[in-house]
């Protein structure tokens, strides 16, 4: 948790940004996983921490923009919960912490928010991903469940976006920390790759070093040999000479702000030559695409820049052909790096990505494209000072969409199949790193995470 003059800035900032009204954020309660009393982690809701910074659950905050006064909707423990929890600090002693001096019990919310409503004032508030909450809009504001949606604040969409978006100097260096825990996790998996080791092995090890440094991890730890399917959660394969393993993972600090990683490492820590000679081409693609981060330049640029770089790397080594800007237009490309280049990221993984990916990474400028590829690029719009964003090319051999686009011989004048055939059974390559934009240009965030040939075979060798 930041001091209290941060959240009290944040909140006043919001005021300036809406017209008026109140703006109503739902802290999570607990979620269980099998039975009531047995919990998963909880983690609190990213924009109450944003605005209110309490770590603790059955909360919600209120922002009154017309009055000038933040408030503070909660439950002091009783001796049942003493029992179980220890002695629990009041909520009003929780409130000041975060520069609030109004507070209520949570029955109070409903009384304050039909007051509002009758003296014709607008409760905004954003939409919900947990299906306790849109119930607790039903209740609070009178809303038929289906209906909810309908009530969502764009107005505080937008606000939320604006602030959240710029990443201010403690929240860099928190981001840098959960960097740091990642570089551990990363190194790690590295010198675990060896043939006959079970993925789960190395997945537990790096998800246990999260942990031990202050939070869980910031998503579902990717790690395969598999890595032609993205978001390969399944870890029960046994690591073989020739393969390649690709590791997506990243950590949360104490405060909950994210990191995002990718390496991809041959499995017993060499390189063969076709395997070296692809990472050098998604080598390629991470570093020019991190050398041209900037303020002012579309993201979408950046993006198409990198399937360049990597149709290029693919047509000298025979595997694409003809007029390469021509293929890229077209989305050829796209057979071999199906997503998007990157995405915000600060204390969600995929920052803000529960307000609407197109009110985060676009906007009345930059429009979303509906090309296959381009489509699933998360932030296109242009870049600005505090932006904290990854950069994560890759190259794919996905069987199942070759034989697609082979049958439907798609891009015959771009894509040659009968070389392609031969890479069936090689898997993937991703490489992600986690970049700041600054004043001037951008900043490769925390400690260096090997990521050249040479880098990762060292790092594979050492013990």
């Amino acid at each position: 948790m930041f001091t209290k003059e941060v959240y009290t800035e944040r909140r006043n900032k919001l005021r300036n940004e809406m017209n008026s009204g109140v703006a109503l954020f739902l802290g999570n309660n607990e979620a269980s996983f099998n039975y009531p009393a047995n919990q998963y982690h909880f983690r609190q809701d990213s924009n109450f921490l944003y605005f209110f910074g309490l770590d603790h659950p059955d909360l919600a905050g209120v922002v009154d923009i017309d009055n000038n006064k933040d408030y503070i909707f909660g439950n002091d423990v009783d001796i049942d919960d003493i029992i179980w929890m220890g002695p629990q600090p009041l909520i009003k002693d929780r409130a000041v912490e975060v520069g609030i001096e109004n507070t209520a019990p949570y029955a109070g919310l409903l009384d304050f928010l039909n007051n509002a409503i009758k003296e014709g004032r607008k409760v905004h508030f954003l939409p919900p991903y947990r299906g306790e909450h849109t119930i607790e809009f039903q209740k609070l504001l009178g809303l038929f469940t289906d209906k909810v949606a309908d009530y969502v604040s764009e107005e505080l969409i937008k606000s939320v976006v604006k602030l959240r978006s710029i990443k201010d100097k403690y929240e860099i260096e928190e981001i840098e920390k959960a960097v740091d825990i990642a570089y551990e996790m990363h190194t790690t998996s590295i010198r675990m790759a060896k043939p006959g080791i079970i993925e789960r092995e190395i997945a537990g090890t790096i998800e246990g070093i999260s942990l031990a440094k202050g939070g869980p991890v910031s998503f579902p730890v990717i790690l395969t040999i598999n890595g032609q399917t993205l978001h390969n959660h399944y870890h029960g394969n046994i690591l073989t000479e020739g393969r390649l393993m690709i590791t997506d993972a990243g950590a949360e600090t104490t405060s909950h702000y994210a990191s995002d990683i990718t390496r991809t490492v041959p499995v017993g820590g060499k390189f063969n030559q076709r395997q070296k000679e692809i990472y050098e081409i998604v080598l390629e693609a991470n570093m020019k695409a991190i050398e041209t981060i900037k303020p002012g330049i579309e993201y979408r640029k950046i993006h198409l820049l990198s399937c360049k770089i990597i149709a290029e790397g693919l047509k000298k080594l025979g595997i694409m052909k003809g007029d390469i800007n021509e293929a890229v237009k077209q989305g050829a490309h796209a057979m071999f790096m199906p997503h998007g280049l990157g995405h915000m990221m600060g204390l969600d993984v995929h920052d803000m990505e529960g307000l609407g990916e197109n009110n985060v990474g676009y906007d009345e400028k930059t429009k979303r494209s509906k090309q296959f590829g381009t489509a699933f690029l998360r932030l296109g719009r242009e870049l600005q000072t505090g932006f904290v964003l990854t950069v994560e090319p890759g190259i794919y051999f996905i069987p199942e969409l070759i034989d697609l686009w082979k049958s439907e011989r798609k891009y015959t004048e771009f894509i040659n199949y009968d070389k392609v055939e031969t890479y069936k059974d090689f898997g993937g390559i991703r490489i992600e790193d986690d970049i700041l934009v600054t004043e001037d240009g951008h900043r490769v965030l925390g400690k260096p995470i090997p990521k050249t040939v040479e880098e990762v075979e060292a790092t594979a060798a050492m013990k």
